[in-house]
């Protein structure tokens, strides 16, 4: 798997990511770069190549210079992120996404999911985007930071979190208003799909529906921008707590 751009490749090595090598671009204008001196401190192997070839290797188009050469993303367990909560002594903080499929959301749902202290996202096995050179890309480095754990079973993963005391919230229209809801409590918050939301099946099992009460003529946003608006809110209220 290929980690690229600079700033997603410094939270790799931060991060104690298994990098097997970094193709750099050889005509970077200082090789006393702070990002080479890092890759050279952990020892990892350097090969500089022509910016036409990284290119070619590129799969985002936006390397700014630097590809890393990783293992591929380790996921976690469901209960992997119970227990990191439990570690930081927090209450769980959890993310469960329904069918997101363009990589592009996932990545920037990670990145604001991370920024908001989320303990871990939980996704289905089937029919949603993984964890790939595109997420990483645009999670901007934040992956590094974020525990995913790939779950057979939605309903069962949301069973798990109630029977650990969590409740389990739907971001759907048609529910309670957001910002009139309890939220500084063990809490996990269902995004659902670009197209087709939350499937009324994910949705039948959550304890409560939260919705963004929306003031314009279009009825819904963008998969990634609601959750950061929802899990900004809920860390708004921790805060306050």
């Amino acid at each position: 798997m290929f980690i690229e751009g600079k700033n997603a490749v410094r939270q790799a090595i931060e991060n104690g990511t298994t990098i097997n090598k970094v193709m750099i671009d050889k005509n970077l204008s200082s090789r006393k770069d702070e990002l080479v001196c890092l890759i050279a401190q952990h020892k990892i192997k350097i090969e500089y190549l022509p910016k036409t070839v990284l290119d070619k290797k590129s799969k985002t188009s936006h390397h700014q210079g630097f590809i890393a050469e990783a293992v591929d993303f380790v996921y976690s367990e469901l209960e992997d992120i119970l227990a990191y909560a439990e570690e930081k002594g927090d209450d769980p903080f959890i993310v469960l996404l329904d069918g997101i499929e363009d990589p592009h959301n996932f990545g920037a749902i990670i990145r604001s999911c991370e920024c908001a202290g989320v303990h871990g996202i939980i996704i289905p096995k089937n029919r949603a985007c993984t964890v790939n050179e595109t997420v990483i890309r645009t999670s901007t480095g934040a992956i590094s930071n974020m525990k995913i754990a790939k779950v057979t079973n939605l309903k069962e993963a949301i069973e798990t979190l109630k029977e650990n005391d969590v409740w389990v919230y739907s971001a759907e229209i048609g529910g309670e208003n957001l910002y009139k809801q309890k939220l500084n409590r063990r809490i996990a918050i269902i995004i659902g799909s670009e197209g087709k939301g939350i499937k009324p099946s994910i949705k039948a099992c959550s304890d409560a529906v939260l919705t963004l009460p929306l003031q314009g003529k279009v009825n819904s946003l963008n998969a990634s921008v609601a959750c950061g608006i929802v899990v900004f809110e809920v860390l708004r209220q921790k805060l306050e707590n």
